[in-house]
């Protein structure tokens, strides 16, 4: 018999968690502390991450709570000097009395003069070493220890505190949950103040096997010791009992903790269980990072506050190196603020490039479009700076349709693409008012500015964590305008500028790691019933749609888009696809002077919320005819004129053109002698052919190509009469690495030291010397090594 029972989201993390070992408590703990609802993805993927670094540490994790039996040998230190055990029942009680005061109708647990006396011999014990920690709600007094906080193998000491009123460690490493605040101060016994900046849960395992969770630890970075404050247990149902040098921590029947009194002081020790806790959640702050295009540590935590991404509001990720080499820049400064209120008011728009690569697609620049209400933005990628029109009438079309409002004003640069008369004409016509900065003051347009840099240190961050090749930099821009439209942003308070654009709501959980590997699902009528179900790609961003993903499938060299993927997010995939070939002429430092209105990245303001000042109403712009301040001037271009070198006459020069064989195959279809040129490559082509000279194959993954060229001489016997013409089709082994494309060099024509040496032997051991050419010779033609030629 079968039943389809269908399981909700919180159903299935709880079931899971259920069939956990007692070793993954700790962790559970964590990840349902403060959670009004729990999520079956955000458990599954925290247990794969501490799953993962438990395996790759070989750590021995802690052991679940360990409950000492009950029975007699529990109290036997409870024994009265008859040898009878105590007595629980409330008649035994009544009967016996108390073992500590001898009166009747309690037991000792329950006596309150044992319970002042404990609480005394523990103030005293602590007065009296001058580590008393005396605290108010306001404000801690505590006196430091001479004997240092003992940290080994992650175990740490701490000491017990009766006159404390709540705990207190100078580790920020051993916080399980953490938030910062100003939380008070600490005065210490030397009079000086410590701040509290963070208070959060410690979970440690200590020496009996249990774990125990102190909530509400203040951390205090001056302090040396670890302190545990007996009324804070207190308050969470444990009981402290002082006598004969021990210290004991029990929960009803259980023994939780031991401690011993060392220097006047109550000590124990114990393992902090919170490091892999903290490595497991970091590590989801680190995913979240990638998948949001390397966003800020402020805009993951506004987002979690929210409940938008599976994350604590006060989880921090790990350090990325990738956000220090592509985001570092230069001290901000502040503008005015002049922000619209509704939407399409004023468009700001920006060109970008030419950038040192072109894209997979050909684009050379991009041009962005930001509403100054609500920050979104729209990118186009271009091939010219010619296509800014034409895609600014596309964009203008398309926002007006889906606002159903009208576009008032444009502020734009005074780039050419921009002050066309086709382009003034068209805003003429449909009433937008075209603001243009004053040449020489970015200012003037300082939030376009400002996304253009934000949009540029994403690419950065994302193309170096990829490892794609710079050609893939067009596929980057997109994604990362796509994650900024669904980052917080700092002039909307927080707010996202897809929600406010849209007015609802949007999702995070479509989003992947760019760069990492996706195996997209071939449909039926591709593939045969032998065939693979799913081709393996790499993903390179997000559809028009929200859950459609465009992905580079690396063997067709191609894009496709789909909506049935899966994804390995841990492995990345740029390492698999070749470098595209650079633009020409774009790998060289020119040192020119800049033009008017050209600004360089340290002119732009840092700031994200860095506003605008405000244009002249005018669209009249004069020329800045000023000198640049600073010392930094342009470099001023030689105006001498050059006069070539007399040292050789003309006809010094004559004999290079004179025998006119073509330099390249092309020279040789536009040479006089083409017809002959032509027939000289189809022989050689024929001769490899016949000799099985090469073989026509796919190339290998991980090989690279090497590229030919023809050479082209003319034959004559030494008296200068023409005997035919000659190609040859070589390889440019200049390209090859010595030990993996070859371990010895032969020579393909014989060397003038040898050929006199047989002159030499001839005229020695008279001789005669006879001269032949043999037809296609291949000396050492047997290559053991595999060539490949394109």
């Amino acid at each position: 018999m079968k039943f389809n029972v269908k399981f909700e989201d919180e159903e299935k993390a709880v079931l899971l968690m259920a069939t956990l070992p007692q070793s993954f408590d700790h962790l559970i703990t964590t990840l349902t502390y403060g959670k009004d609802k729990l999520e079956y993805e955000v458990i599954s993927e925290a247990l794969l991450s501490f799953d993962k670094q438990y395996k790759a540490r070989s750590v021995e994790q802690p052991a679940a709570l360990l409950s000492e039996r009950r029975g007699r040998k529990q109290h036997k230190e409870d024994r009265r000097n008859d040898g009878k055990p105590r007595g629980r029942s409330k008649s035994k009680a009544k009967k016996d009395g108390c073992f500590h005061c001898g009166k009747p109708g309690h037991i000792k647990k329950d006596c309150w003069i044992f319970k002042k006396e404990t609480q005394e011999a523990g103030r005293k014990n602590v007065g009296e070493s001058n580590n008393a920690a005396m605290t108010t709600e306001e404000e801690a007094m505590v006196v430091l220890a001479d004997e240092c906080l003992h940290v080994n193998d992650n175990v740490v000491e701490w000491v017990i505190d009766s006159g404390a009123s709540f705990h207190i460690t100078p580790n920020r490493q051993m916080f399980a949950t953490y938030r910062t605040g100003d939380f008070g101060k600490v005065k210490m016994g030397n009079s000086a103040c410590s701040n509290i900046v963070g208070i959060g849960d410690v979970v440690i395992q200590t020496e009996t096997g249990c774990q125990l969770t102190l909530k509400e630890v203040r951390h205090v970075p001056d302090i040396r010791l670890n302190l545990i404050s007996v009324n804070a247990l207190d308050e969470q149902g444990y009981n402290s009992h002082f006598g004969s040098k021990k210290w004991k921590l029990t929960k009803g029947a259980m023994i939780v903790a031991k401690g011993d009194l060392c220097c006047s002081l109550y000590k124990t020790r114990a393992k902090s269980c919170s490091s892999s806790l903290n490595a497991a959640v970091g590590s989801l702050s680190s995913l979240w990072h990638k998948r949001l295009g390397h966003m800020s540590e402020k805009g993951l935590q506004h987002l979690a506050k929210k409940k938008l991404i599976p994350l604590q509001e006060d989880s921090t990720s790990e350090p990325c190196d990738h956000c220090v080499y592509g985001k570092q820049h230069r001290v901000a400064f502040k503008g005015s603020s002049s922000r619209m209120s509704g939407v399409l008011e004023r468009v700001r728009t920006y060109v970008c490039g030419p950038m040192e690569v072109e894209s997979i697609g050909g684009a050379k620049f991009f041009v962005t479009f930001i509403d100054d209400a609500s920050r979104r933005v729209w990118v186009y990628l271009l091939k010219s700076k010619d296509e800014v029109f034409k895609y600014f009438k596309h964009f203008h079309v398309m926002v007006e349709r889906e606002t159903g409002k009208k576009l008032k004003c444009l502020r734009s640069d005074n780039g050419g693409e921009y002050t066309s008369h086709e382009f003034r004409d068209y805003c003429f016509g449909h009433g937008i008012r075209h603001e243009k900065t004053v040449p020489g003051t970015p200012q003037h347009n300082g939030v376009a500015e400002c996304m253009n840099r934000t949009i540029l240190e994403r690419v950065r961050c994302m193309r170096k964590t990829s490892r794609l090749p710079k050609s893939f930099w067009g596929a980057v821009v997109q994604t990362a305008v796509y994650l900024i439209n669904r980052s917080p942003s700092v002039p909307l308070d927080g707010d996202v500028p897809e929600r406010v654009w849209r007015g609802k709501d949007i999702s995070y959980s479509h989003l992947r790691v760019f760069g990492c590997q996706a195996f997209a699902h071939v449909p039926k009528e591709q593939r045969t019933k032998l065939d693979d179900k799913a081709l393996p790609c790499i993903f390179i961003g997000y559809g028009n749609e929200e859950f459609g993903y465009r992905l580079w499938d690396p063997k067709n060299k191609k894009v496709i888009r789909s909506r049935d993927v899966i994804f390995h997010e841990e492995k990345l995939m740029g390492d698999h696809v070749e470098e595209e070939k650079e633009v020409p002429g774009k790998n060289t430092l020119e040192l020119l002077p800049q033009k008017q209105g050209d600004v360089g990245p340290e002119e732009i303001p840092d700031d994200e919320d860095a506003e605008d000042e405000p244009a002249p109403e005018d669209n009249h712009q004069g020329e800045h005819t000023g000198v640049p301040e600073g010392d930094d001037q342009p470099l001023r271009q030689s105006t001498r004129e050059r006069v070539p070198s007399r040292r050789y006459p003309p006809s010094e020069f004559v004999l290079l053109t004179e025998r006119g064989e073509p330099e390249d195959y092309c020279e040789a279809l536009a040479h006089k002698d083409r017809a002959r040129w032509m027939e000289a490559m189809r022989d050689e082509m024929n001769s490899l052919k016949k000799n099985q000279t090469y073989e026509l194959v796919r190339l290998p993954k991980g090989r690279k190509a090497l590229q030919n060229k023809w050479v082209f001489r003319l034959k004559d016997e030494g008296q200068g009469s023409l005997v035919k013409h000659k190609a040859r089709l070589v390889v440019k082994g200049f390209g090859q690495k010595k030990g993996i494309d070859f371990d010895e060099i032969f020579s393909p024509v014989v060397k003038m030291t040898s050929i006199r040496t047989i002159l030499g032997l001839a005229a020695s051991l008279d001789l005669e010397m006879e001269q032949m050419d043999v037809r296609t010779a291949f000396l050492h033609g047997d290559l053991e090594e595999e060539i490949y030629m394109q």
